[in-house]
């Protein structure tokens, strides 16, 4: 079914560009997403099965699939709005948008679903870099739609970036089977086979790759030394392709790293590499809290707030099975309410026509639902009750607790409070103070904030009253880390 769904997305996505002149082109983004609905429920009801050897349904992929497949339908009815598609019940937006651009937008957008999709599902650590690979691919495409010079330049940084990034992944991809050549079987790349046989390793091949693929996974999941790549990506992509950019191509990320330390944690060397993610995860929570103090551009404000969310669920799977658990929980609840922010996002450029805080202001008078939603969201974002996050991040400094990690939690938590003052200081001016320039005033109708209020309040709720489904298969996702 995996093969299926590949191939029709790969149609789809070809016949989005080479129909985009004609009619026809508009069906194609509403029957990919049909597909990717379709292909979700299809893997969780094969719950535990594989696909073609190289793909599982196992519950940390299926978790992810379903999380995806929601955020992609906002995504693209926001895109729609972007492209100047909806006439009728908003504002006709559009940034110098033709219809080659927008088959070109739509094609790259289903494809990096697909990708994002398939990725989470890989159950073979070379299927998971191929997918990572195509993900940067069609994730530059998105960043180059307007083809204007900070595009461009935005576009070659991510490129380099996650070239080198995807090049260290190989290096470790080929450490790690030289790790595992005397383990006997004829793929030996299975993340299966490599946990069953994880004691069998050669410990120092299995250092030195689990170094290389977590350095490379940075670029994609947002951490020291590689997060600079997604920052310049969420900046310089169209809002909508920016939600997805900074919700769930990071959790591929997050995939990366987690299945190669379920490899990892059992071993001689668990320990060493849990203190080398924890020191990355410190200092990459310490640059985010630095620039957020400094911070002007709402978008990379918003980029910087994931990679601090990402450091702390990194900090979670190194407390053990609980930790592990809080870190899922994160994850889910951060995708909801980061794309619900870059969907609120949408509607405030068209409004101010800037990405610069100091050209808003007076959010609230302009755009009074809006504002309710975006107050909404950054109560979600910061954690304070009744967020979601709020359980997810309580959670995870209980594992640091019971882990007897003091010098963590007290890093954590003094950087997280200058950190959340920073944030809430920006959007709190966003919303109440009166604007330093004049604003032309633009017709935003409510209905477009409904989508990111129906995401924060799907967070508050999972978080505060997770789905008995949601928790068992989040249970057996962190059991696999020890």
């Amino acid at each position: 079914m995996a093969i299926i769904y590949l191939i029709v997305s790969i149609l789809c996505a070809s016949a989005a560009i080479v129909l985009h002149k004609h009619k026809i082109a508009g069906v194609f983004s509403p029957l990919f997403l049909a597909v990717q609905v379709a292909f979700t429920i299809y893997a969780c009801l094969n719950a535990g099965e594989t696909s073609c050897t190289y793909f599982a349904f196992d519950s940390l992929g299926l978790i992810f699939l379903v999380v995806i497949t929601i955020v992609a339908i906002p995504a693209y009815f926001h895109s729609l709005i972007y492209l100047g598609s909806v006439k009728r019940l908003f504002v006709r937006y559009s940034e110098g948008n033709t219809l080659a651009r927008n088959g070109i937008f739509h094609a790259s957008m289903m494809i990096l679903v697909m990708s994002i999709s398939l990725g989470f599902l890989a159950n073979h650590a070379a299927v998971t870099w191929i997918f990572t690979e195509i993900t940067t691919l069609s994730a530059a495409m998105l960043i180059y739609h307007k083809r204007d010079r900070l595009s461009l330049e935005g576009t070659w940084k991510y490129v380099f970036v996650c070239a080198t990034s995807i090049s260290l992944i190989f290096i470790g991809i080929l450490l790690l089977s030289m790790s595992a050549l005397h383990t006997g079987s004829s793929d030996i790349l299975l993340y299966s086979h490599l946990m069953e046989h994880s004691d069998e390793l050669n410990q120092f091949w299995l250092r030195m790759a689990f170094i290389f693929i977590f350095t490379g996974y940075t670029a994609k999941i947002g951490l020291f030394p590689m997060f600079t790549a997604g920052i310049d990506a969420k900046d310089k992509a169209p809002a909508p392709a920016g939600a997805l950019l900074a919700a769930v191509l990071v959790n591929l990320g997050f995939i990366g790293i987690y299945r190669s330390w379920a490899v990892v944690s059992p071993t001689d060397v668990g320990p060493w590499c849990r203190m080398f993610m924890i020191v990355a995860a410190l200092i990459t929570l310490f640059v985010a809290t630095a620039y957020m103090i400094k911070i002007r551009n709402f978008k990379r404000m918003l980029a910087y707030s994931g990679i601090e969310n990402m450091s702390l669920v990194v900090l979670g799977i190194c407390m053990g099975p609980a930790g592990c658990f809080a870190a899922l929980l994160h994850l889910v609840l951060h995708s909801l309410v980061k794309s619900g922010l870059f969907f609120q996002y949408t509607q405030m450029y068209r409004l101010y026509r800037s990405k610069m805080i100091t050209d808003m202001g007076g959010y609230f008078n302009l755009n009074p639902f809006g504002a309710v939603v975006l107050l909404f969201g950054l109560v979600s974002i910061l954690a304070v009750p009744p967020s979601g996050l709020f359980v997810s991040e309580f959670l995870i400094f209980k594992a640091m607790i019971g882990k007897e990690s003091w010098v963590v939690l007290t890093i954590s938590l003094f950087l997280l409070t200058v950190l959340i003052w920073a944030f809430s200081r920006n959007i709190l001016r966003v919303i109440f103070l009166p604007a330093e320039r004049e604003i032309a005033p633009v017709k935003i109708s409510p209905w477009e904030s409904v989508t990111s209020l129906l995401l924060f309040i799907a967070a508050a709720y999972i978080g505060l009253n997770p789905p008995a489904v949601l928790v068992e298969m989040m249970t057996q996702a962190a059991s696999i880390v020890l």
